[in-house]
């Protein structure tokens, strides 16, 4: 047992509001970005899809660059929670101006695009990549990190239903008839309420845990020592294959309600409700899960929604309600996981103090981030290039048999091949939670909680043998 400062509903809240931030600016970005760039804006989709491509590989390199000066921030506030002060109202200014269509040539609309859409992504990786690393400063409980976890993507699903629901709704009413001006007061309502939720994450978190906090090495030396944990592998692989998942199921879910089921008036139903239960299942991700071991328990979920979901690929479009129920459960089973999926990345940052001595929260997320990025632009190209290779037509009435079937294995077979191969590597993942409350007692003892020792139990394991983690 770890003795540490217990987190209050009030912190687990305060954090939850930053994702939450998150999901209404980014959310809208991801769901609405595309058609407003082409339809609203006037760019081009060549330049448009060129645009997000050279975004994304700017953000490769962007991100551990902002994990490693996170790494190396010292405030009185901490190491994590300035960036929120510091980029809460760039963040939300870099939205709206992201959403304004300027009166100009159209070259100078591609140019006005590319910068404002950059500092969009760049800001959001600046407030982001400390966020994300935060945890690990307010409680070293791995348990406790799940149920912090729980509340943030439960409030991050909450952002994304009010982004879902309200945003086209929005642009229509305020701007009366004109796309132009209706996105552009939607966003920046949006991006207000985002700047208000990160202060209040701001003012509603402490970070009580202090590292040393060693700014000897170089970023080139910290990514070397991540490199060199197996465990930090194992997890940016896992990712890449999460995020490559459930961006192709969620890809195909259009295509697969509009042509598979053959109804397209359900698609927003479909989505919602699939959202609402989501939610359901971040929010009581620890009340389920948090008395098991999280390893094991994350392999049997798996193989869980894994079943749900493939068992949708044979059940006839007519028996509608079966799918759609089942659809309900494999997002509650498959969202029980999300809050366990980051504390992976901290219980790779504790592994990597321990063994090394060096305490890489930033550069740790941050090459989650990456991750996480690379596995979005992996699961939407397949899903692309499949549709092209089996001559998909946009719009079409009707679509041969060849694309029905690709349209359902995208939506079930594909993503639950993925999952599998995901279970499959957990076996060889050795921070399970037994290894992990090893560790942190070990930890424990070493640091200190707002000045104050934090207190191990007497008989608390010493720091694990780290030639047993391989």
């Amino acid at each position: 047992m770890i003795t540490t400062p217990v987190l209050s509903v009030k912190d687990k809240i305060g954090y939850g509001l930053g994702d939450m931030a998150s999901a209404l600016v980014w959310q809208t970005a991801t769901l609405f970005l595309a058609y407003f760039y082409t339809d609203v804006f006037g760019l081009p989709a060549a330049i448009m899809g060129t645009l997000f491509l050279v975004v994304r590989a700017v953000d490769a390199f962007v991100d551990p660059c902002i994990g490693a000066m996170v790494d190396r921030t010292t405030t009185r506030f901490g190491r994590f929670r300035p960036w929120l002060l510091w980029f809460a109202i760039p963040f939300g200014v870099c939205c709206l101006i992201t959403f304004y269509v300027p009166d100009v040539s159209p070259t100078g609309k591609i140019i006005y695009a590319c910068v404002t859409y950059t500092l969009l992504s760049l800001v959001y990786s600046a407030i982001n990549v400390p966020y994300c690393a935060m945890p690990g400063a307010l409680t070293l409980d791995p348990r406790e990190r799940h149920s912090l976890q729980s509340w943030r993507f439960g409030l991050s699903f909450v952002g994304g239903l009010v982004v879902t629901v309200i945003a086209l709704p929005l642009v229509a009413k305020l701007g009366d008839g004109n796309p132009q001006k209706g996105y552009f007061y939607a966003m920046s309502l949006m991006g207000l309420l985002g700047i208000v939720l990160f202060f209040c994450c701001f003012g509603l978190t402490r970070e009580r845990y202090h590292p040393r906090n060693d700014t000897s090495g170089s970023m080139l030396s910290d990514l070397k020592l991540l490199w060199n944990n197996p465990q930090w592998r194992i997890v940016f692989i896992f990712n890449i294959l999460l995020l490559c998942a459930v961006v192709i199921r969620g890809s195909a879910t259009m295509y697969y309600v509009k042509y598979v089921l053959g109804r397209p008036d359900l698609v927003f139903n479909f989505i919602v409700f699939g959202m609402l239960a989501s939610l359901f299942g971040a929010l009581l991700s620890e009340r389920l899960l948090g008395k098991f071991d999280r390893v094991k328990s994350y392999q049997w979920t798996i193989l869980t929604f894994v079943i749900c979901n493939a068992a949708i690929f044979f059940i006839p479009a007519h028996s509608l309600w079966f799918i759609f129920g089942l659809n309900l459960v494999f997002s509650f089973i498959q969202n029980l996981t999300t809050p366990l999926q980051w504390t992976m990345f901290s219980d790779v940052v504790d592994h990597e103090e321990s063994r090394t001595g060096r305490r890489l929260d930033g550069l740790v997320f941050s090459t989650a981030l990456f991750a996480i990025k690379f596995g979005l632009a992996l699961g939407g190209a397949v899903v692309g290039w499949v549709l092209g290779m089996v001559d998909y037509v946009p719009n079409g009435m009707t679509q041969a048999p060849a694309v029905m079937l690709t349209i359902n294995s995208l939506f079930t077979l594909v993503p639950c091949a993925l999952f599998l191969v995901m279970a499959a590597l957990l076996f060889t993942y050795r921070l399970n939670s037994r290894t992990m409350q090893t560790i942190v007692a070990s930890l424990a003892g070493k640091r200190s909680f707002d000045g104050e020792s934090a207190a191990v139990p007497a008989g608390s394991a010493p720091l694990i043998n780290q030639g047993e983690i391989r």
